[in-house]
């Protein structure tokens, strides 16, 4: 039983190091302002690529392509700021895209994006999720490096659901059973 999957605040503390911030989680509800869940994304896929008509769908608006379909959105927030966000996409069959996430680039370097992801990890298993998948792009080391690290492994492209983006090169997947 999935009880109060993602709806409880929770607050994630790292290190006692002043580079580690206290970091809260909260989940995206449909009606709330997705301005935090777009801003964060626009920023990084525009500074590494260009916005490309998924993302527009997707970041302009979040409620009707991953809320009401099912999926999650989590913001994570450092002192009432929203520094960070992950989305956990359904497409059948317990299997989740783990897509959108971003780190203020203030907060880069912070442990704030392996918390992000591993929050994230942790929300779709309490889902019944039975795996995730991701697209990610080579230019992008940090974050396959970080993927790599939790436990996601590459596979063929193939091998996943469709990815509706041409930077994609990189394809990864995570059982969870």
């Amino acid at each position: 039983m999935t009880h109060g999957v993602g709806e409880a605040t929770r607050s994630m503390s790292g290190p006692e190091t002043g580079t580690s911030p206290k970091i809260e989680f909260r989940p995206l509800r449909i009606g709330e302002d997705g301005t935090a869940f777009r801003t964060l994304n626009e920023e990084w896929i525009s500074r590494y690529f260009v916005l490309e008509p998924k993302d527009r769908e997707t970041l302009g608006d979040p409620e009707n392509t991953i809320l009401r379909k099912g999926g999650r959105i989590f913001i994570a927030y450092a002192n009432g700021q929203p520094v960070g966000c992950v989305a956990l996409i359904p497409m059948g069959d317990g299997v989740y895209e783990l897509s959108k996430m971003a780190v203020d680039p203030e907060m880069r370097g912070r442990g704030i994006g392996r918390r992000i992801l591993e929050y994230a990890i942790g929300q779709a298993k309490a889902l019944g999720a039975s795996s995730l998948f991701l697209g990610s792009n080579s230019v992008l080391k940090n974050a396959v490096h970080l993927y790599e690290s939790v436990g996601f492994r590459h596979v063929p492209p193939e091998k996943l659901p469709e990815m509706h983006y041409a930077r994609a090169d990189v394809f990864m997947e995570m059982p969870l059973l």
